[in-house]
């Protein structure tokens, strides 16, 4: 990973309750239209996310292979795009594209808001923000190769998380997310 990942935790509220918000800002070597198409063209996606399907308009519902599904709320193209996830909308995804301060370069930041505590991985539960770090951190990794055309021809983006080369940068973003859950002061809901 060449360019550091900023991350901050906030509280807001969202549709379903109080939130927890974890933000992931990173800057791009790509004007903001190829960032943009790369976050929301279905073709890119599967290179670098997760195969995504459905109605991809405002109000239309969408699945993401093995994360589920949600519904677009917003979208003001290229710099917006707002999305609720699952049916009961306990996770909101913004995506915020800006001019980065170099020219051709694109500051990408994901806000992440969530009313679940604990989520499960492997028979374990573990904080819903620190496993964030284990998913958002190599997949914005995952981003800048799939911008210069240098992802593995092997990457797999349902079995990333098990390539030896992805496991310090999810454990990484595991470690930064724990920092910012130490330092969290908010009452917890």
């Amino acid at each position: 990973m060449t360019t550091p990942i900023d991350t901050t935790l906030t509280h807001r509220r969202i549709t379903s309750g109080d939130a927890r918000v974890a933000t992931f800002r990173r800057t791009y070597d790509a004007p903001i239209a190829d960032l943009w198409d790369a976050c929301t063209n279905p073709d890119r996606l599967a290179r670098w996310y997760v195969p995504v399907s459905g109605d991809l308009h405002v109000g239309g519902a969408f699945r993401q292979e093995m994360m589920g599904g949600g519904t677009i709320a917003e979208c003001d193209a290229p710099s917006f795009l707002r999305l609720v996830l699952g049916s009961s909308g306990a996770d909101e995804i913004e995506l915020r594209l800006t001019p980065g301060d170099a020219p051709e370069t694109t500051v990408l930041e994901v806000q992440h808001a969530t009313t679940i505590d604990q989520h499960e991985i492997g028979g374990q539960m573990f904080d819903a923000v620190y496993c964030m770090g284990g998913g958002y951190f190599p997949r914005l990794a995952a981003l800048e190769l799939h911008l210069r055309d240098a992802l593995p021809d092997d990457y797999d983006t349902l079995t990333f998380y098990q390539r030896a080369d992805v496991q310090p940068i999810s454990s990484a973003g595991m470690a930064q997310m724990q920092a910012l859950l130490d330092a969290d002061t908010a009452p917890t809901a």
